[in-house]
């Protein structure tokens, strides 16, 4: 049987719809990843029940494995969200599996001009999640246009709580444009531009993310920016492990390099907000005036 002949049979076992007294008369919404859930919650309010199917911040991302009860959530969602280009493709099998009459979906990527081959961390370009935002107050508002005032207030004050992010990210820029930074994989590597920084050794960060060796000359290069103290900063993927990425840690702390983590699920307790502020804190912190 191919995978996806097994996703689908999975999923026929959740094609039925939930019962009204189990989704009430909100609506449901799944996101792939917990960031994108809780900026669903925060448009919607009370208005909508959310699912978020990656929420462990202990989890690599990429070695998930969708369960069973992932499509009876998508069975009943009348909303999806998922990131695209190739960073949860398991979702994208799962909803050709699974087929619900006036499903939307919202492909992350495309609302933003990613396309396959780009870095798929689009959560770290300021520019996603207001236009997250946007488009799903659209669609709830289309869906659930009785609560119109209520979307359109929320979206209204997601949008002024991202101005705090937006100006850390302007104040960092004025004083860090220009930086050389390393990291051991491009997660943060929209953020870094967005903060004008000079990212080196590409080469090793994308042979890390794809789980690949990087190739002798991409870690020499790496280990010498590091002894030489060609840049200032390394940023490494604290959700993922890599022994490579480890000993390019210790290199750098042995460098008197600073370190920052960088992870690819929000935190418990955490709103996206919180989040990206408490990162671009963190880059404060390690470089300081």
């Amino acid at each position: 049987m191919t995978k996806l002949a097994a996703l689908a049979a999975m999923a026929a076992l959740f094609l039925a719809p939930w019962p009204a007294s189990a989704a009430g008369q909100h609506i449901t919404i799944v996101a792939a990843e917990n960031f994108y859930g809780d900026v669903a919650a925060q448009i919607g309010g009370p208005d909508v029940t959310v699912h978020s199917v990656l929420t462990n911040p202990d989890q690599d991302p990429h070695l998930f494995e969708a369960s069973p009860s992932v499509g009876r959530d998508l069975s009943a969602a009348r909303i999806v969200i998922y990131s695209g280009i190739d960073y949860d493709p398991w979702m994208a099998k799962l909803l050709q599996a699974t087929h619900a009459t006036g499903r939307q979906v919202i492909v992350v990527a495309d609302l933003v001009g990613r396309k396959p081959g780009d870095n798929p961390h689009i959560w770290y370009d300021p520019a996603t999640m207001p236009a997250l935002a946007d488009r799903l107050a659209a669609e709830l508002i289309s869906q659930d246009p009785a609560h119109r005032t209520g979307y359109e207030q929320r979206l209204a004050r997601f949008k002024a709580s991202m101005e705090p992010v937006a100006a850390k990210v302007a104040a960092l820029r004025q004083r860090l444009a220009g930086t050389p930074a390393i990291a051991t994989e491009p997660v943060f590597g929209y953020m870094f531009s967005a903060l004008g920084m000079d990212v080196h050794d590409m080469p090793f960060q994308i042979a890390v993310m794809n789980n690949t060796e990087p190739a002798a000359s991409d870690v020499a290069a790496f280990e010498n920016d590091l002894r030489n103290h060609r840049v200032r900063l390394l940023v490494y993927n604290a959700q993922a492990s890599d022994p490579i990425a480890a000993r390019m840690m210790r290199l750098a702390k042995a460098s008197d390099v600073p370190v920052v983590g960088a992870t690819e699920t929000e935190p418990p307790g955490k709103t996206y907000q919180a989040w990206m502020v408490g990162e671009l804190d963190a880059i404060d912190h390690a470089l300081p005036r």
